[in-house]
């Protein structure tokens, strides 16, 4: 089973100490509630990070539920996957590019190109990034929401995030909204920490 990596108390703590505006945004937004997956299969959670892709929640949720029926008792896997097709999966509603991307995952994590649950756990999260940037349709976002809600990595800031742009916008009264490299540079001093602050920008754009 998939923890986080890091203590929630201690990092909520920590955030408020480093930054005024951190303090009232957690003030007003309440607990800190992430929660990390329960399953470490690598299929699982990136398909499923594929399909949320540019995606409303509602849509997303929808396909991905068609997805896994494809699946022996609903279960998404690799092996079962490779020998699916593109057709298959635009069936269920995918489109063309991320039927690719998840028959690209499935042939890498069949061929054990990608590393295994308990030796990229033990790897830094530019490793992570790196080897999942491999696969078809996996660019930094997936491989930071991977970190963030797989791993249970602490300090992961997914600067190109839209919800987060918005978030650190209304957090720090830019004028407008962050570029991805002034997301990173505003944020800087919320580490060892940003995924917490990451997810406390979420909620404000989620308001």
């Amino acid at each position: 089973m998939s923890k986080l990596r890091y203590n929630r108390a201690e990092a909520v703590r920590t955030l408020r100490q480093s930054c005024p505006h951190i303090d009232r945004l957690i003030s007003g937004k309440g607990a800190f509630t992430l929660e990390v997956s329960k399953d470490s299969d690598l299929f699982i959670s990136l398909a499923r990070s594929i399909i949320y892709q540019q995606l409303s929640g509602r849509a997303a949720g929808t396909i991905h539920g068609r997805f896994e029926a494809l699946f022996s008792d609903d279960r998404p896997s690799a092996a079962e996957a490779v020998h699916l097709s593109v057709a298959e999966f635009r069936a269920v509603g995918l489109s063309n590019n991320k039927a690719l991307s998840i028959l690209d995952l499935a042939e890498h994590v069949s061929s054990g190109s990608l590393p295994g649950p308990r030796k990229m756990a033990a790897m830094d999260d530019a490793a992570v990034i790196e080897n999942l940037c491999r696969v078809r349709g996996i660019g930094p976002w997936t491989a930071q929401m991977h970190l963030m809600f797989t791993l249970g990595r602490p300090d992961v800031m997914p600067g190109a995030d839209l919800g987060i742009q918005k978030g650190v916008q209304h957090t720090y009264n830019l004028p407008a909204l962050p570029k991805p490299e002034e997301v990173l540079a505003v944020t800087e001093h919320l580490a060892p920490y940003r995924s917490v602050a990451s997810w406390y920008f979420w909620r404000v754009a989620d308001d």
